[in-house]
């Protein structure tokens, strides 16, 4: 039992583009919701859901990039790095 605490559990680690996933789906709801739902309901809500498409989406789709830019310096950077460290015999 004594191990097990020394032995500590690291937490899983999410991807990168989750959270640029999560906001494109939000803002396609609201965009669904603000702009081309026919529901009476909806009424209601409607410039909020408008507003929310209107700002999730745009967020996305930079966070996306921007996401996307991260990566790929790090593979190179990572890349780099191993092809520097290799002995040649």
């Amino acid at each position: 039992m004594a191990d097990n605490d020394k032995e500590k559990i690291s937490p899983p680690e999410i991807g990168p583009f989750v959270f640029p996933t999560l906001l494109a789906i939000f803002g396609l709801w609201c965009f669904y919701d603000g702009w081309l739902t026919s529901n009476s309901d909806m009424q209601n809500y409607l410039l909020l859901n408008r507003a929310g498409s209107l700002i999730l989406l745009p967020w996305a789709i930079l966070d996306f990039i921007r996401t996307w830019r991260i990566e790929k310096a790090d593979r190179l950077s990572t890349t780099n790095s191993d092809c520097g460290q290799k002995d040649d015999f």
